[in-house]
């Protein structure tokens, strides 16, 4: 089995590059589910519900979210509408929406989609290690093909999460910094690991946002409202071999590719 996991959607430039490139991928490939993050899609900040009907109409199967979905405000009328719109599990209870998905592919086999988000540099959620426990092992009840998208700004949190999970999971994968690492690997225990997977939208920019706005905040520490880049726009992300039968994952592989050209 094939996935296709894309690293964090920034605005309405990384929204054209899943609309023009996940098509070629999936084709390429042979992809058998897509998996997005989706918090910074809408503007940069957060979903609309046109947003992610937007993207599920654009090949994407599950979207996974962090901290920043909430920035739209109105997320927390439509979330529970849609089962494979996902928030972090370890929200406190309460939180609306969900953190863990279980689809079907067509092989006929399952898939199981866990959204997950650090704590440090971060906001004091749940434990994301004691909630990913008890989560995996409600889903491993259904298909030991298990996804971890692990939202989080530390390099540390994230790898520790990935030896923790080894061998229980069949990927842990970073999203938040929306910057690739170049860290991929298949852990001892056959879990696919990546620190960061990057993200789709525009690279003339600083992580998304027009690079002058983002300067005259460093130099001169004033606020100012942020606006999304939108030249050299690329799509970032992973493709992940996994096997059916036992949840080990074969391969990972990094991909980055640029609007109108290949693979960079």
């Amino acid at each position: 089995m094939k996935i296709l996991f894309i690293g964090d959607i920034i605005g309405k430039p990384g929204r054209k590059a899943v609309r023009e490139v996940i098509p070629r991928i999936i084709s390429g490939r042979g992809i058998d589910l897509v998996i997005a993050n989706c918090e910074n899609a809408a503007a940069g900040f957060g979903v609309t519900r046109e947003v992610v009907e937007e993207l599920y109409q654009n090949n994407i199967d599950v979207l996974t979210s962090g901290n920043h979905l909430w920035d739209k405000k109105e997320v927390t009328e439509f979330i529970e509408d849609y089962e494979t719109l996902l928030r972090p599990a370890n929200y406190p209870h309460g939180v609306p929406g969900r953190g863990t998905v279980i689809v079907p592919v067509p092989s006929g086999n399952y898939v199981g989609v866990l959204n997950l988000a650090g704590r440090i540099f971060m906001q004091p959620l749940d434990c994301p290690f004691r909630t990913a426990e008890r989560e995996i092992e409600r889903i491993r009840e259904k298909t030991p093909i298990i996804i971890v998208d692990i939202h989080a700004e530390a390099t540390s949190e994230k790898r520790a999460l990935g030896w923790f999970l080894d061998g229980r999971v069949s990927a842990v994968l970073g999203t938040h910094t929306h910057v690739q690492t170049a860290d991929e690997d298949i852990l001892p225990g056959g879990a696919a690991y990546i620190t960061d997977v990057g993200m789709t939208g525009s690279f003339d920019s600083v992580i998304g946002i027009k690079k002058e706005i983002v300067l005259e905040r460093f130099l001169t520490q004033m606020p100012n409202k942020f606006e999304v880049a939108k030249n050299d726009v690329r799509l970032q992300g992973v493709v992940v071999d996994v096997d059916e039968a036992t949840g080990r994952s074969t391969g990972i592989e990094r991909l980055s590719v640029k609007m109108g050209g290949g693979i960079i």
